[in-house]
């Protein structure tokens, strides 16, 4: 948005100030991530700059090696995982809270977001210790509840803010005229909350899709996903395919926040909070 044609000179001079600072604060988060991207065709095995040649060497080592493309195919079936089993939690949880007369409302809702307020450590031994007792320590199910319990806290908060100023005479209403529970829920209120319920799923797969401190802890020698094995990389040997992997994991999360916002945008509209 430009300044008004009647800004004092002051003002148009905070406006411009204002808007460099942002532009430095944006750079200043985003640069870390971006500066990599070019080292991941560089053609020889070292991060330096200026780049010698370009090349897809590390682009094909990470697409046609199968260690890398076992951590994909871990990756992808985790967080899958973990996208449907949150998003129902999440999206229950969410219509339960949106509840005008449910009891103890912040506490209960304090409880459910704790995973993202502990720090990320202090729940990974925690998982560890308990897992371990229960026996799901080094297995499938046992990595799917851990980043599910990290997960559905953002279902939970996506959901809820689409609920926010739902109307809720509408399925009363539907009830009035004969509707089933089931069929008011598909029929009014899904459609409804379902922008929400995506753009929490788009986080709950992301969560799980980028999750290593708890995998360390949780998961076993057969459960190795990208982030892990990225990790041990880094810690085992330097190679560029870390890089190369980085870079699509950002170019990925890059794809899934730009459909998050539009998915907002698109709720917003429905509920007629935008117009256009």
């Amino acid at each position: 948005m430009a300044a008004s044609a009647y800004a004092s000179p002051m003002e148009k001079t905070w406006y411009c100030l204002h808007r460099m600072l942002c532009a430095m604060v944006l750079l200043f988060l985003i640069a870390p991530i971006f500066v990599v991207v070019p080292l991941s065709f560089n053609s020889v095995p070292f991060f330096t700059y200026p780049l010698p040649r370009l090349s897809l060497r590390w682009y094909q080592d990470f697409f046609l090696t199968v260690r890398w493309q076992g951590a994909l195919y871990n990756s992808i079936f985790v967080a899958v995982s973990v996208t449907l089993l949150s998003t129902v939690l999440g999206t229950l949880a969410a219509l339960g809270l949106s509840r005008p007369k449910f009891p103890w409302r912040t506490a209960v809702m304090t409880v459910l977001i704790s995973p993202i307020i502990v720090p990320i450590v202090i729940t990974a031994v925690g998982m560890y210790f308990f897992y371990a007792d229960v026996g799901l320590l080094n297995s499938y199910a046992g990595l799917v509840l851990a980043h599910t319990t990290l997960a559905t806290p953002f279902v939970v908060i996506t959901v809820l803010a689409t609920l926010t100023g739902f109307d809720h005479s509408l399925t009363r209403a539907a009830a009035g005229l004969g509707a089933t529970p089931v069929t008011a829920f598909l029929k009014v209120t899904l459609p409804l909350i379902l922008p929400g319920m995506i753009s929490g799923s788009l986080f709950a797969f992301l969560t799980s899709f980028d999750e290593v401190v708890v995998t360390l802890f949780v998961a076993g020698a057969e459960q190795r996903t990208l982030p892990k094995v990225m990790f041990s990389g880094i810690r085992e040997e330097i190679s560029p395919t870390i890089i190369a992997a980085a870079t699509i994991l950002t170019l990925f999360s890059i794809v899934v926040l730009t459909t998050i916002e539009l998915l907002r945008w698109r709720s917003e509209r429905l509920r007629g909070i935008r117009n256009t």
